[in-house]
């Protein structure tokens, strides 16, 4: 009889469930299957979970980072439901790491990776248990009081949909509340949101254009792209479409797509938007607005007819945008700097997650789960414009996956690649990619690269954002121009702008505060004798008035409290009201006695709403609220009044 433990196969599981055993004080092998499922789930996880990540897998709502974000989170669910109480992820991850280095070296180079999206996916969660749980106890006990012994599928569905509550523990926790979950009327509502989603998934898929008009030309006439070398090409009109249907004549001011059997003109792939330019013959000119693929073989050119018309079998010459072309090389080849940079700074697990190259503008999405710091962000800018004052030469190769995996080419996950493919490499060693986009000759041919910042997009993503060629150095050219506005402004050198503009804004908020607090002494000053005027009104004593105009709710607040501080020894109710821009500010207290007595201040605030058209609650001590009637304030004290009475 060996101990259950030795049927998982292999010491990785072990260790991880003894370290879970001392994480949560729960004993597994003792007698309790749901327990030893939950251990065996959270070993299972652990190292299913890291190999995941150490693929270079992020946490997400989709693919494989979303089935990374249910394997981390049922771990963190399964320790929770096993007692554990704090964080258990580092441990876990720590535990299993140690274990499996020796057999995977490759672990110890992306150890600390895998533990900061471990540990952020764990944070994030916990917040996400912290909501939903307030929100199931909420649910449960109504549902209790009310001598039901079944959760509504609503409800289910809402901390699934509102909270991200998997389903299986709001099951777990009514089961321990002495529930059942509807579980028809949930698995309706998620049926209903799927087809929600196919719907809207439906309508964003190529305009709800069928894409087997197409057919024909994918299969016989693939387009032949020559834009690498050439901007300009002569072709022929092998395919017009003109609102969904095929058409064999354009003319003057309509919309059409053009299928060409040879173009120099991009289509947008890789994150590089499309091409702009013209389709000409003679007189007739059609505007090229966007160039799209379909099956990655037929290229549709999607023009507005400017002058002329056009018939199928025409011979047309296509020009590419030279400007629109320039600027859009020079921003994919700045996009590939960056993120050599990127690389160099944070490590080689930090990887392009997407992209998208314009005329002067790129932003590049890589995988990392914290803030970058304004060092770490001047230090990729840094790089990235060494790179190009070094003038790196820019040089594509068409060659076998194979061969570029071995050159050390970085391909991105998610993309298909063919047995022959394009490899730029620029600067040698400095950059080298997969990539089907049209880049400079040289790196200098990039201009200045500004980076202008970096944000988060997602659980484990981050975004940098930056301008290229002539747009960077007007961005660059507008800073400096404001940069000494400013200096001049306040006789400072612009080295010396930072420290004496956080001097000005430091005397600012002390200004400001103490602005506030003569404000609200004068306020309360001019409003002490309030409290004299409290008259009784059946057992309370009661201020019911309206002060004079353009007192705001916030200050009512303030000065209800003040009155409720004075009047704290009685049964006292303030109801204060003014009116604000042709709007009404209102505000209620009540004292201990007074709540205790049954006032409630909130309840106050939504019978003042009923006649000034308002809104509001609060505690029963202290409400507030807004209206839009002011016409209704006197009949709104008056009910107030009477109602205290």
């Amino acid at each position: 009889d060996q101990p259950r433990s030795r049927g998982l196969g292999d010491v990785y599981k072990r260790q991880v469930i003894d370290a879970a055993v001392e994480l949560t004080g729960a004993k597994y092998d003792a007698g309790n299957k749901d327990d030893d499922v939950r251990f065996r789930v959270v070993a299972d996880h652990a190292r299913t979970g890291m190999m995941i990540i150490l693929d270079g897998v992020t946490p997400s709502n989709e693919g494989r980072g979303y089935i990374l974000r249910r394997l981390l989170r049922r771990i963190i669910r399964s320790a929770r439901l096993l007692g554990a109480t704090g964080p258990v992820m580092e441990t876990l991850m720590n535990t299993i790491m140690d274990t499996m280095t020796p057999s995977f070296p490759e672990i110890a180079d992306n150890r600390e990776r895998i533990l900061r999206v471990a540990v952020a996916e764990e944070k994030a969660f916990s917040k996400t248990l912290e909501a939903g749980t307030s929100r199931f106890d909420e649910a449960a006990s109504a549902v209790s009081a009310s001598g039901a012994k079944v959760l509504p599928g609503a409800q289910a569905f809402e901390l699934h949909d509102t909270y991200g509550f998997p389903i299986d523990l709001t099951v777990e926790m009514a089961r321990e509340a002495g529930l059942d979950v509807d579980m028809d009327a949930f698995n309706a509502a998620m049926q209903e949101q799927r087809e929600r989603a196919k719907a809207d998934n439906k309508a964003k898929k190529h305009r709800n254009v069928d894409e087997s008009l197409y057919r024909e030309w994918v299969d016989a006439n693939p387009t032949e792209f020559v834009g690498y070398d050439q901007l300009t090409h002569d072709a022929k009109v092998i395919g017009l479409v003109r609102g969904g249907e095929k058409v064999g004549e354009v003319a003057q001011g309509d919309e059409v797509e053009v299928i060409l059997d040879v173009t120099p003109m991009y289509a947008e792939s890789g994150g590089q938007m499309a091409d702009r330019g013209r389709l000409l013959m003679g007189d007739t000119i059609l505007n090229v607005n966007d160039v799209q693929r379909v099956g990655k073989k037929l290229w549709l050119h999607k023009a507005t007819v400017q002058n002329g018309g056009l018939d199928l079998g025409s011979t047309v010459t296509a020009e590419v945008d030279e400007a629109w072309r320039h600027g859009a090389r020079q921003a994919h080849s700045a996009t590939h700097l960056i993120h050599a940079a990127i690389r160099q700074v944070l490590g080689p697990t930090a990887v392009q997650a997407g992209s998208l190259n314009k005329p002067g503008y790129l932003r590049f999405d890589f995988n990392y789960t914290d803030q970058l710091t304004d060092a770490q962000l001047e230090e990729i800018a840094t790089i990235t414009n060494q790179a190009v004052d070094a003038d790196f030469a820019v040089n594509t190769i068409e060659t076998s996956l194979d061969h570029a995996k071995e050159m050390g080419a970085m391909a991105l996950f998610g993309e298909s690649y063919g047995d022959t493919v394009r490899v730029v490499e620029i600067g040698g060693p400095f950059s080298i990619e997969l990539c089907g986009g049209t880049h400079v000759e040289h790196a200098s041919q990039i201009g200045p690269v500004a980076v202008l910042g970096e944000s988060s997009v997602g659980s484990g993503a981050r975004r940098i954002e930056a301008y290229s060629g002539m747009d960077s150095f007007k961005f660059l050219s507008k800073e400096a121009a404001l940069a000494s506005g400013l200096a001049a402004e306040l006789k400072a050198p612009t080295e010396e702008l930072p420290d004496r503009i956080a001097q000005l804004t430091e005397r600012l908020r002390a200004a400001e505060k103490e602005i506030e607090n003569l404000h609200r002494q004068q306020l309360l000053a001019s409003t002490a004798n309030l409290a004299d005027e409290a008259q009784t009104l059946g057992v309370h004593r009661v201020v019911a008035k309206q002060l004079p105009e353009g007192i705001t709710t916030g200050d009512l607040r303030t000065i209800a409290n003040d009155l409720r501080g004075k009047l704290q020894a009685e049964d006292a109710v303030i109801v204060l009201l003014s009116q604000v821009d042709g709007k009404v500010s209102l505000a209620a207290a009540a004292t201990p006695q007074a709540v205790q007595s049954g006032v409630k201040a909130g309840d106050l605030v939504k019978l003042i709403g009923q006649y000034v058209d308002g809104k509001g609650g609060g505690k029963p001590d202290l409400a507030q609220g807004t209206g839009a009637n002011p016409a209704g304030i006197e009949d709104a004290l008056r009910a107030v009044r009477e109602s205290l009475a």
